[in-house]
């Protein structure tokens, strides 16, 4: 594939970006990749493996002259950062962002971007329990989506480049509104987490349970929630912080089936507790054969990501 955009800045090189990197790289779709950490350490890992072609100590620094600036970092740092580049944009330049919210990061950042510079947020629906700049790899997007959710205004031809860049490192690319996006991700991921990190709390709390018997019988289902629940803490107290609304509204349906299925095993409903779990593995297998994910019992674990 031919170059895209001719210079890339990534500010964060976690997971997300240094995925990525490897993954631009690899398709040739980008010029020069530049990247940039708040953290020295990460900064300094990021150069010792080469994930990047150049790694700069600033945002502004990483920002001058690019023609994509990706902003990979925690959702309530965002507005900072955007603020911190704005005056360093270049004309004509496109910024995204990786964040799993869109209408907090839309008005955190939007405010900051110059007139001539177009802002079309993105939130690939990837990820591994691993961060850092070392827990990147080029398959990262192979298969996943990415949901692009332009704002008004938003240029027809930046938005079709950005789009270009995702299917070349194998997204699946769909646009969406910023509302509906922060709700379908409170159904299908921002829920489940908090959820599975609760699940993990009860376990902590139960001492009747040793903490051995937890961790040795885990592949009875507790393992599941615990690969969740081993997600940067950083990144999802952001993220509940600002997805308040569509989050604590699917908590709230939650809630009522949880109540539901408590009085059907209460009156032995044995019925109604069939009926739900066939309707539930249905959505399950719907899953397994839109492709993403795989039936194995072991899927997952078997690989080194």
């Amino acid at each position: 594939m031919s170059v895209l955009y001719p210079r890339v800045a990534l500010i964060g090189l976690g997971l997300i970006a240094g995925s990525m990197a490897l993954a631009m790289r690899r398709a040739g779709l980008a010029g020069e990749i530049v990247g940039t950490a708040r953290s020295a350490e990460t900064r300094a890992t990021a150069r010792e493996i080469g994930l990047v072609d150049r790694v700069v100590d600033t945002a502004a620094e990483a920002v001058a002259d690019a023609d994509l600036v990706v902003l990979a970092v925690p959702v309530g740092v965002m507005g900072d950062i955007a603020q911190e580049i704005g005056p360093h944009l270049k004309p004509g330049a496109t910024v995204t962002d990786v964040g799993s919210v869109k209408g907090a990061v839309i008005a955190a950042v939007a405010p900051h971007i110059p007139e001539g510079v177009h802002f079309i947020p993105g939130h690939p629906l990837a990820g591994t329990e691993h961060s850092g700049p070392r827990a990147g790899f080029a398959d990262l997007f192979q298969n996943r989506w990415c949901l692009l959710v332009p704002v008004p205004d938003s240029d027809p031809q930046a938005i079709a480049r950005l789009r270009a860049l995702w299917e070349g490192i194998g997204a699946n690319v769909e646009e969406m509104d910023p509302d509906h996006h922060d709700l379908v991700l409170a159904v299908t991921s921002h829920a489940p987490h908090l959820i599975a990190y609760t699940m993990v709390g009860v376990a902590d709390d139960l001492r009747r349970v040793t903490d051995s018997e937890v961790i040795k019988y885990s592949a009875a289902g507790f393992r599941d929630f615990t690969r969740i629940a081993a997600s940067d803490p950083t990144m999802w107290r952001d993220v509940f912080l600002t997805n308040k609304e569509a989050t604590l509204e699917i908590l709230g349906r939650f809630t009522e089936e949880l109540f539901a299925l408590q009085r059907a095993i209460r009156t032995g409903d044995g019925q109604m507790l069939h009926d739900y779990f066939t309707r539930t593995r249905a959505i399950r297998r719907g899953i397994i054969e839109a492709g993403q994910d795989t039936d194995a019992p072991d899927f997952g674990r078997s690989k080194a990501h």
